[in-house]
């Protein structure tokens, strides 16, 4: 049995990862701000499921305050640090990148240097694949240039991949960084696309789509990148996995797929395309096969369906979960 201190704990991607360390029947200590960033009904329901698990401890904690941090730190001893809290989304941190720099940047650097202080062996970071901008060539490497992102987001994400690196060159703090891509399931964020087709499509409200619907994501299930990132748990040294589904796919195909599980039209809504988002991302998974024995194994289909069903088991309150800019 390990033990694991996990940041973003009542997020979507830290709760599902939660699920599968306690699963396996180990121990983990939970940190989250539950802060309003969106409707935070969502992540006050993966709380309480992760509650009823007695190895489940948890703090409500800002990653930005150190010393707060530091006195929920106590004198625990933990296998690995997760660090899945963030200040997510492209659209937000044009309008805010303050806090992006605050959470995603100072909060690291924060676990980082505990991390270190207190001889804790692992840690993983959660990192986007909105690094790679729009120069890259895709499918989208590792190795690719991440010097021109092209939102406040993105540029916080890649300001922490270096400070890992830093620390792990200074200290010998074996890293693990990974960029995660289009991640969507039941129970999501309501800022990212899945939840909110579903939910206007349900409900008959117009489903706003920047641009021409033509842009692609590689939308990856959220208990394939739960499983990866408990694979990144073994020792590696510093490295920076890609997890994606290897297979982008169009909104306007998402939304056809999602018109026919619900069976309703949608009512789309075409506005301009938003600067700061990527044309299209695509992942080089082959690093992740060769070092975390991992591969997607949720189809796009099945994952829609799981998101369906979930919404119409939970629709007297997700139909009242804020999906507005």
């Amino acid at each position: 049995m390990a033990h694991y201190l996990l940041t973003g704990a009542a997020g979507f991607i830290g709760a599902n990862v939660a699920e599968r360390l306690l699963a396996d029947g180990h121990q983990v200590v939970g940190l989250d701000n539950m802060n309003d960033a969106y409707d935070p009904r969502l992540k006050t329901w993966r709380l309480e499921r992760l509650q009823a698990n007695p190895g489940f401890t948890f703090h409500q904690i800002d990653i930005t305050d150190r010393e707060a941090l530091a006195r929920a730190w106590g004198e625990g001893s933990y296998n690995a640090v997760i660090n899945l809290a963030a200040r997510a989304g492209v659209r937000p941190s044009v309008r805010d990148p303050w806090i992006y720099v605050e959470t995603n940047v100072v909060g690291a650097l924060n676990l980082l240097d505990l991390a270190v202080a207190h001889k804790v062996p692992k840690f993983v970071l959660a990192s986007t694949s909105s690094l790679y901008g729009m120069h890259n060539q895709r499918p989208f490497c590792e190795d690719a240039d991440t010097s021109r992102p092209l939102s406040p987001y993105a540029a916080s994400k890649g300001a922490a991949e270096m400070l890992c690196h830093s620390y792990h060159h200074l200290h010998g703090l074996d890293v693990t960084v990974l960029r995660y891509f289009t991640v969507y399931g039941p129970a999501g964020r309501p800022d990212m696309s899945i939840f909110r087709f579903v939910q206007w499509i349900a409900e008959g409200r117009s489903v706003t789509v920047y641009g021409d619907g033509l842009q692609e994501r590689d939308f990856t299930y959220v208990d394939d990148i739960a499983r990866g990132t408990v694979a990144a748990l073994r020792p590696m040294g510093f490295e920076v996995v890609n997890l994606g589904s290897d297979r982008p796919v169009a909104l306007n195909d998402v939304i056809a797929k999602l018109e026919e599980l619900i069976g309703k039209p949608a009512k789309i809504d075409n506005q301009p395309e938003a600067p700061a988002d990527v044309r299209a991302t695509w992942a080089d998974i082959g690093k992740a096969r060769a070092l975390l024995d991992w591969k997607p194994e949720t189809t796009l289909e099945r994952g829609l369906e799981l998101c369906v069903a979930w919404y119409l088991k939970e629709r007297d309150w997700a139909r009242q979960v804020r999906t507005e800019d």
